[in-house]
């Protein structure tokens, strides 16, 4: 096969994937889907080896690899027909998150002959289990967090298994929104699924498998290239967490390897921190990305160079029936210490610490004629300052790529609360010669009788971690106003119930600050003033303006 056509076919894999991915934001019901963009969609070859991917959230994108290679685990290659689409959310079988994490898989044929899956993976707003939004912070085993469901047939040779169907009407308190974004995960998979067949069509099935394995070569080559320019030795480095406990990692970088080993980690967790080993991997693989191919496009040799080390039974490779609910703050905090470990050696291509959260929060309201609106919400924040620039402000983590905030409009409308505040975090920044970006200030005003709260944060005492000398940033916390007589304060609510004229205050965390913040030249520091970045107080004590001279900057 000439390189041209092999780049043809590349590309449009490329490009199928982007269509799954606009067909099921168009047709999803939930707003975290159509707004946020809270899911991931990708095509895999014939062994559920990723082959492209869309647009969405990397780690999504990333566990839709083991989530096809969990189908076919459980179902031999004989039983796999023409029009079967599976689904799954088992986090102890490949491929799942969490159980509010659905995947959908769809085999694609030429002739008798499978070539390749298409797949995608949504949040689901409500699952069941003990809590409205199914991610209790206080639940302590798998059971709690709402329906399970191993990988299984949701069609058969294109006839929906409507069983399947009614178990799942009958475990979610939102059974229209979960079937909604069901079928507009089953849409994506159907255009995926005729635009490879025309593919194949077009160049035949042999030169589209071929240009598959071929591509995959390239990336394990265009990876092995990235790490040969990193540094190389043994990297050791260590954080906490917020309940104290030490995580560490050792991170090996050879000639034509990474090795990152975190088997030296707390037990896994008695509530919902915790997470699987394919979050974890996935996570670590994000990283390894970002370092070696920063780029728009993956596939599954991007990732041979790499080998991920785990402990069964620890925070970081957690055994079933562990509760998972809240991984994605787990996931957070392996990708933030690796990335706290490597960043002294690499300062041009790591910033400093950012809030490193997801911060999901999810509002659940009743009107007086008992309708329930239910909607989850990851939040932004500020990132840390990189060795030549500030951090940027009001951004989502490292986890979440190409998602969205939902817009304020969208909110009121749809969701049973009013937007009261939407701003920067006031909080200091991470002072240094690059000062951390910003997080937010969010306050939701309830408008109905009843409603709850859940929320569970971290780095709501462990802050962001400044580099070269810069300082840390601020910590996330959430709060419930009651109608302004009390405030209640804290790093998470499980169901804590609302009422009108309550208001919830999200405040995300400010990034740290890169360098010393001596120098920082005086004339960035003025104008952080009279932005509103930096306050009075940080000016004088941070970066050594005088009272007098800090004053009048920030009164101009």
């Amino acid at each position: 096969m000439d390189s041209f056509t092999q780049e043809v076919i590349q590309d449009s894999l490329n490009a199928i994937s982007e269509e799954m991915f606009a067909a099921m934001a168009r047709a999803a019901m939930s707003s975290v889907i159509y707004e946020v963009l809270d899911f991931g969609v990708a095509v895999t070859d014939a062994e559920g080896n990723l082959a492209s991917v869309g647009a969405g959230i990397p780690g999504f994108v990333g566990m839709l690899a083991p989530a096809v290679q969990a189908v076919l685990g459980r179902h031999p290659r004989p039983s796999i027909a023409p029009g079967d689409i599976f689904i799954a959310n088992d986090p102890y079988e490949g491929g799942v998150s969490h159980a509010n994490d659905v995947v959908l898989a769809m085999p694609v044929f030429s002739g008798d002959r499978l070539i390749a899956w298409t797949a995608n993976k949504g949040h689901w707003v409500d699952i069941g289990g003990m809590t409205p939004g199914s991610m209790s912070p206080n639940a302590t085993e798998l059971f709690q967090e709402g329906l399970i469901l191993p990988p299984l047939k949701l069609f058969e040779a294109g006839s929906p298994v409507e069983a399947v169907f009614s178990i799942i009407r009958a475990n979610s308190r939102l059974p229209d929104q979960a079937l909604g974004d069901l079928w507009a995960g089953v849409a994506a998979l159907r255009v995926g699924e005729r635009r490879l067949r025309e593919l194949c069509g077009k160049y035949g099935r042999n030169t589209l498998v071929d240009a598959i394995g071929a591509y995959m070569d390239y990336g394990e080559t265009m990876a092995l290239s990235g790490l040969a320019a990193l540094p190389r030795g043994e990297f050791r480095g260590t954080d906490r967490l917020d309940n104290g406990r030490e995580i560490r990692a050792l991170i090996r970088i050879r000639r034509s390897e990474m090795t990152i080993d975190l088997r030296e980690n707390p037990d896994q967790d008695d509530g919902p921190v915790n997470g699987t080993r394919d979050a974890t991997l996935v996570g670590a693989r994000a990283v390894f990305k970002s370092i070696t191919l920063p780029g728009p496009w993956a596939n599954a040799g991007c990732f041979r160079p790499l080998k991920v080390l785990t402990r069964p039974g620890s925070i970081f490779h957690a055994l079933r029936p562990a509760a998972v609910g809240l991984y994605y703050e787990n996931k957070m905090r392996s990708k933030d210490l690796i990335l706290k470990t490597l960043a002294p050696h690499m300062p041009e291509r790591i910033p400093a610490g950012h809030f490193a959260a997801i911060c999901a929060t999810v509002i659940r309201s009743r009107t007086p004629g008992g309708e329930d609106k239910t909607f989850v919400e990851p939040q932004v924040g500020g990132w840390g300052a990189g060795h030549d620039r500030d951090g940027d402000s009001a951004q989502f983590s490292i986890s979440h790529g190409d998602t969205f905030n939902c817009p304020v409009e969208v909110n009121e409308s749809r969701n049973g609360i009013r937007v009261r505040r939407y701003a920067l975090n006031s909080a200091p920044s991470g002072a240094g010669e690059f000062r951390g970006g910003k997080g937010v200030e969010l306050h939701y005003e309830m408008l109905s009788d009843r409603g709850s709260l859940t929320a569970g944060y971290t780095r709501c005492t462990v802050p962001p971690w400044g580099l070269a000398g810069g300082g840390d940033g601020s910590k996330n916390r959430v709060e419930i106003d009651r109608r302004g007589h009390t405030r209640e304060t804290g790093a998470g609510f499980d169901n804590a119930p609302l009422r009108r004229g309550d208001v919830v205050r999200i405040v995300t965390g400010n990034g740290g600050g890169y360098g010393n913040p001596a120098r920082r030249s005086r004339q960035q520091v003025l104008e952080d003033l009279r932005n509103g970045y930096v306050s009075v107080e940080e000016a004088v004590t941070a970066y050594r303006l005088s009272p007098r001279e800090a004053a009048a900057a920030a009164g101009s």
